[in-house]
């Protein structure tokens, strides 16, 4: 039966209404149209991409389409060469790609990838005083802290600014990015940011990842809340889809409902975002919950069925494919 899941068609995934970004303290800025081009003349014109994958490609590409000077880089070239008939420029190395740029997004799977970029492999030491770094990977936020510390010893400014909304946000510029750092470093960002989604200012280093692993924790126990919820239905003889539509409107709808339960009664797990992502999601957050002495025992009940359902073979399939773990604890896979 899994071999059919995991060939299930793709792709629905979710879409977020752009609405003005917020910043704490500040005035909000509005996102003008789908591709805001920056005006001023000291905006940050020049932007170099590091990892072009699933996120990173549509990414990438409109901010080529805004009319940006784009660099790419990533480890294997050619999913950075896609990027070469919309302008970019395809380089060989990390410390290539940002030698000229005025912003740097890394888009890289953990942080200790994000670490050997930025400090192994020499695109720190290339940047240009100046520069800003916006790290849109999701990674732990005392990684973020150690990031931002060694890159303002060469004048380089750093914000962590993960994202939600899937493949379709990155596609159509309606990303929730979720920013930690200096105000004044989010200020001279925004532009950028701008093309790709909605940003929030939340704090300072370090609160962008914290957000993010807040969205994470809630994406990924709800799914399991979903999940469990239509698999009881339909043990005990309910039709999945019509209790689904009963319950919609009431207190128990969510967007987790609506997308990730329509895969699961379709039993479309095609990966959008992977089982093994979210279990690495939320190990991030309990290791940042032991750090500040806050027990989360929720998270770590989920952990642990997220790390179950990896061991069962079902790492590479969509994260709403923690219904095939509990359906199989039931017998009903």
């Amino acid at each position: 039966m899994r071999r059919a899941i995991a060939n299930a068609v793709p792709f629905s995934t979710i879409v977020f209404d752009p609405t003005p970004p917020i910043q704490a303290d500040q005035p909000s800025k509005a996102v003008s149209d789908p591709l805001p081009t920056p005006s001023a003349p000291s905006a940050l014109s020049r932007v170099a991409v590091l990892g072009i994958g699933m996120m990173g490609f549509p990414m990438a590409r409109r901010l080529c389409e805004a009319g940006l000077n784009v660099s790419v880089w990533n480890r294997s070239r050619s999913k950075a060469e896609r990027l070469a008939p919309y302008g970019a420029q395809v380089c060989d190395t990390p410390a290539e790609a940002v030698a000229q740029a005025d912003a740097v997004i890394t888009l890289l799977s953990d942080g200790h990838t994000v670490e050997d970029v930025l400090f192994r492999q020499g695109a720190a030491e290339a940047l240009r005083p100046g520069a800003v770094v916006i790290d849109m990977s999701s990674i732990q936020p005392r990684q973020a802290r150690d990031h931002a510390a060694r890159l303002a010893n060469v004048g380089v400014s750093h914000l962590d600014a993960p994202v939600s909304g899937g493949t379709l946000g990155a596609e159509e510029g309606t990303l929730v990015i979720m920013v930690g750092g200096k105000a004044a470093a989010f200020d001279r960002a925004l532009p950028v940011l701008d093309v790709l989604g909605r940003s929030t200012h939340v704090g300072p280093h370090g609160a962008g990842q914290l957000a993010k692993l807040a969205n994470q924790m809630i994406v990924g126990i709800t799914i399991g809340a979903v999940a469990e919820a239509l698999l009881l239905c339909e043990k005990g003889g309910a039709d999945m889809a019509k209790v689904k539509q009963a319950i919609t409107g009431g207190f128990a709808d969510s967007r987790i409902l609506q997308v990730h339960g329509q895969r699961m009664i379709e039993r479309d797990f095609a990966k959008r975002g992977a089982v093994a992502v979210q279990l690495k999601d939320m190990r991030n957050a309990l290791a940042t919950a032991q750090e500040i002495g806050f027990e989360a025992p929720i998270t770590g009940l989920f952990e642990r069925l997220y790390a179950q359902a990896v061991d069962h073979g079902l790492a590479d399939l969509d994260h709403s494919a923690l219904f095939v773990e509990l359906a199989s604890r039931n017998g009903m896979a």
